[in-house]
């Protein structure tokens, strides 16, 4: 037995945050909110404070896991001291907990396009957050294997960025009302037609059919998809270190699903948190394609990230100048 920890040092690590994550959940759906189906705003508000103060009480921890390396953390390929690791975590932290909004965003109107009820949307949150815990994890330890083993990542990664980053200072070119997965689900998947409420199947003329909650869900897991190709790459532009870079994403998505209710009103008032993302990732993708002639210090990292969140939600709070118009 001794043996084989010792092969794996930060096994036990990885099985108590697994297990920390999965005892949050378990509370998250199966108790506090077993019976409320609808989130108050004021619940919301809560909830979401709830899991930054979680998130960000685990930098503490990593803090001293890296400081004291408690099961060989912070050794090895990864050596970093307590503070070095958790400036590193919390801008990780930071940086996905800012890019999710605009997943929260376009959540929103895939609801709003399928006619989800407030009262279903939590389910389908619910499911999709789990799907995406799953998949990114799969993403990151991919993303880390080939940076470890291929240098020329750093630049594929870096011209995602750039790429996605002017994307979004664009204009949208698609004005249809669904997204061309959703349009596309319709032609190739049996959709019922009927309002089956909070139901994922459902029959019709004796065949088994998919619901809208079902087609919302789908739409959701392939929008996670489409964003996890940003976030992915933005992270492990800001470590490389598997733990940090997982642990960090986990609790900035864990939060999601409160955070969706607290922001999904107010979309129209963030207007500019949408250009400050854009100019965060092609910042960071500027960052991968030199990081082989400048080095940028982690607190420096986690000072942009801040600063230009901060500017994009303070800009959002004056009024548009064609608002009035």
């Amino acid at each position: 037995m001794n043996q084989a920890l010792a092969s794996f040092p930060m096994l036990p690590l990885w099985i108590g945050f697994i297990g920390i994550v999965l005892a949050l959940l378990a509370l998250d759906l199966g108790v506090f909110n077993r019976d409320s189906a609808v989130l108050s705003s004021r619940a919301a508000i809560g909830w979401t404070l709830a899991w930054v103060s979680v998130g960000v009480s685990f930098g503490g921890l990593v803090y001293f896991m890296y400081e004291h390396h408690w099961f060989g953390a912070g050794t090895g390929a990864h050596t970093m001291s307590g503070g070095a690791a958790a400036s590193v975590y919390y801008t990780a932290y930071i940086l996905e907990k800012s890019l999710s909004v605009d997943n929260i965003f376009v959540m929103s109107l895939i609801f709003t396009n399928l006619k989800i009820a407030p009262k279903h949307q939590r389910r389908v949150l619910f499911w999709g957050i789990l799907g995406a815990l799953a998949f990114r994890s799969l993403m990151i330890v991919g993303g880390v294997w080939l940076i470890e083993h291929f240098t020329v990542t750093f630049y594929v990664f870096g011209a995602v960025l750039v790429f996605s980053g002017v994307k979004m200072l664009l204009p949208s070119t698609d004005t249809t009302e669904e997204g061309w997965f959703v349009r596309l689900a319709r032609k190739i998947l049996p959709v019922a037609k009927g309002n089956y409420g909070d139901r994922f199947r459902a029959r019709e003329n004796g065949r088994l059919m998919l619901t809208q909650l079902s087609l919302a869900l789908i739409a959701i897991e392939l929008t996670d998809v489409v964003f996890a190709f940003d976030s992915v790459p933005a992270v492990l532009a800001i470590t490389t270190d598997p733990f940090l870079v997982i642990t960090s994403n986990v609790f900035a998505i864990l939060g999601l699903r409160s955070l969706y209710f607290v922001l999904a009103s107010m979309m129209d008032r963030f207007h500019y948190l949408g250009v400050a993302l854009a100019f965060l990732l092609i910042m960071i993708g500027a960052k991968l394609f030199a990081h082989d002639f400048v080095h940028i210090s982690n607190s420096v990292s986690l000072v942009a990230v801040l600063g230009i969140v901060a500017i994009g939600v303070a800009a959002s709070l004056f009024p548009r100048k064609d608002a009035n118009t």
